[in-house]
């Protein structure tokens, strides 16, 4: 809500979400306050790297100042930092959204990741969301914002303590840019010392590729000012590697992997990429963007040309730098460009080459890196036909097997000589799936299976249908491998199927008599040992999972009919086949029947076909024994 304290001043409200955020920064014991210096210098070089890019088609916003800084000044005397820049500038408009509300979804998922944190310790990833400007107030009583939009004869200027509100009001700023106003807290002296400002310049932002210059007597610049992706890489410390990640990343981890290399031939262009440590909180964002910012001949073009990388490469962050685009023509334009694509391969190309490396030579480190972004890789499988060799090379694998991890290629060489499929399970976790009914058989027989847990599973599974010319197989299904695989095993007391199809004849009737609108088809089953019952979809029917999960998505409107497997040796089954075979047996069973089905849908995950019958007919079974035990 605006509310108007007179003609040239607004005051305005923080967005909920903004104050929880203010407060928790300002009550945070972290120690490392001085980020907040990286934080606003980062802000300044992004709104710097803007305007120099629209400079190109609109070169009378820079006409008046061609040369691009950042400038620091200390007022001792009235106990103020001020940091500045001649970028872009804000409008009121953006002033209100940018300071005022969540400009960006990272705000509302820094705050919930925080507000169950009573010493916000995770309030030092701050950066990593978005929201750095906030962390000024973990110094300052009060901060003012004087901006200039360039091309505008209008300047604003915000004002906060960061305490609920804020207000807006002209201003009379002469010049674009930006400069942003910390009123210090007393016991904040030492970011009123020039030298130790120097040293907090130098240690985080000594990358940036503009001038950041201290005011004073002598006027000094303090960083090297040249982008450090132009540099060699025998000149780039380890440590410089790892500040570039923080500021073009906005993360506070240290890079899982970083690749720099310099492209010459046909075109000419520079990566500077980083594979983060841990997870991007926004990874799984529907948006599915990634964090590579490209820049023509030095001068940034956008942080957000989707052609230049594949989503399910957006946990990278970094810079590409080319020397063959063409600044003078759209975004649009260029993202179709052949040499944005060229280098979009090549991108794709080099990473997969030192994910490999990676995890031949450190495979703990690798496994690091596939629990956190395999499931967005495995992206790649469903949207690049092409690079799936490349992917399932390195894709990793829980199974059945006690083995941790496994590859594919591994999977291959521990299977049964006469196995043909690569079986999986898909589901929800681990923890449930791998207590299905569905895979007794396998684990029984040594038959390995891949526990498919990841959401995109369900999506490539149903795509690609093998590896290395052995099919893809889920358990799920009806499966006549299955089958041989036991006949063929060596194990004692083996099934003879005659003699259960003869013991079982009167119970398969009238279970298929009683069943018949709701399953296709009552078998005797070879997958089951300790259980009574189980649901399993037709050979040539989709992966119940799969499915399932097209019909919560409104894809499907209705799922097919399963078959129902009953497991004979089973003790319940026993008693039931007895009955089958008594007079008036066939009355008796159909309570039975339904609640046989009933418990093999609730074994998946489902509930029973009609809840109140099902209760009913419990209630039925349980007084009928009952009656029979008195």
């Amino acid at each position: 809500m605006n509310k108007k304290t007179d003609i040239t001043e607004e005051k305005h409200s923080f967005q909920a979400e903004v104050s929880k955020l203010l407060h928790i920064v300002a009550n945070s014991l972290y120690s490392d306050k001085e980020v907040f210096l990286r934080e606003l210098i980062s802000n300044s070089s992004d709104a710097c790297d803007k305007l120099r890019y629209e400079s190109v088609t609109k070169p009378d916003l820079i006409s008046d100042d061609v040369k691009f800084r950042i400038e620091i000044e200390v007022d001792e005397k009235n106990k103020t930092l001020t940091v500045s820049d001649n970028g872009i500038g804000m409008n009121k408009a953006e002033l209100t959204e940018n300071l005022g509300t969540i400009a960006r979804s990272g705000t509302s998922a820094f705050v919930e990741m925080t507000s169950d944190n009573e010493n916000h310790d995770d309030v030092s990833l701050i950066g990593q969301f978005g929201v750095g400007f906030y962390a000024t107030f973990m110094v300052s009583k009060k901060v003012e914002v004087i901006s200039k939009k360039a091309g505008s004869n209008e300047s604003w200027r915000w004002i906060s303590d960061g305490l609920g509100d804020f207000t807006i009001q002209k201003s009379n700023r002469e010049i674009r840019g930006t400069s942003v106003i910390l009123h210090l807290k007393k016991e904040e002296k030492k970011f009123l010392d020039k030298t130790e400002l120097k040293v907090i310049v130098k240690k985080y932002s000594d990358h940036i590729g503009v001038p950041i210059i201290i005011k004073g007597e002598k006027e000094e610049e303090v960083n090297s000012a040249s982008a450090l992706w132009t540099r060699q890489k025998s000149e780039v410390s380890k440590d410089q590697y790892k500040d570039f990640y923080h500021h073009v990343g906005q993360s506070f981890d240290d890079p899982w992997l970083t690749l720099h290399s310099k492209v010459e031939g046909k075109i000419e262009y520079t990566l500077l990429l980083f594979i983060p440590s841990i997870k991007p909180f926004d990874l799984f964002d529907p948006a599915r963007k990634h964090n590579v910012k490209l820049y023509v001949k030095k001068v940034f073009v956008t942080d957000q040309m989707p052609g230049l990388v594949p989503p399910y490469l957006r946990f990278l962050k970094g810079v590409v730098d080319s020397e063959d685009l063409n600044l003078n023509i759209s975004r649009e334009v260029l993202q179709s460009s052949p040499l944005v694509l060229k280098i979009r391969k090549d991108i794709i190309k080099r990473i997969f080459k030192e994910i490999k490396k990676k995890s031949e030579k450190e495979p703990d480190q690798f496994l690091s890196f596939w629990k956190n972004f395999g499931a967005v890789l495995k992206e790649g499988l469903y949207e690049e036909p092409e690079m799936r060799n490349d992917i399932f090379n390195i894709a990793k694998f829980r199974t059945t097997n006690k083995c941790e991890w496994t590859t594919l290629d591994e999977y291959i060489e521990r299977k049964k000589d006469t196995q043909n499929d690569i079986f999986y399970i898909t589901g929800e976790n681990e923890e449930t799936i791998i207590k299905s009914p569905q895979l007794e058989a396998f684990i029984s027989n040594n038959i390995e299976v891949l526990l498919l847990t990841e959401s995109i599973d369900s999506f490539w599974t149903n795509l690609i249908t093998d590896y290395k010319n052995l099919n893809f197989k889920s358990v799920t299904q009806s499966s006549q491998e299955l089958n041989s695989i036991i006949e063929g095993s060596s194990k004692k007391n083996k099934i003879d199927e005659d003699k259960l199809d003869q013991d079982n004849n009167s119970l398969l009737a009238l279970l298929k008599l009683n069943l018949k609108d709701q399953v296709k088809d009552v078998r005797i089953s070879k997958r089951l040992v300790e259980s009574p019952v189980c649901l399993i979809a037709d050979e040539d029917s989709m992966d119940m999972n799969v499915e399932k999960l097209l019909q919560q998505q409104g894809r499907i409107s209705e799922v097919s009919k399963k078959i129902l497997e009953i497991n004979p040796n089973h003790e319940l089954l026993k008693s039931i086949s007895k009955i089958s075979k008594e007079k008036g047996g066939a009355k008796s069973l159909e309570d039975i029947s339904f609640l046989l089905l009933d418990q093999a849908r609730i074994l998946e995950g489902d509930p029973p076909l009609d809840a109140q019958l099902f209760a009913k007919r419990l209630s039925r079974a349980m007084l009928s024994g009952i009656e029979i035990k008195k």
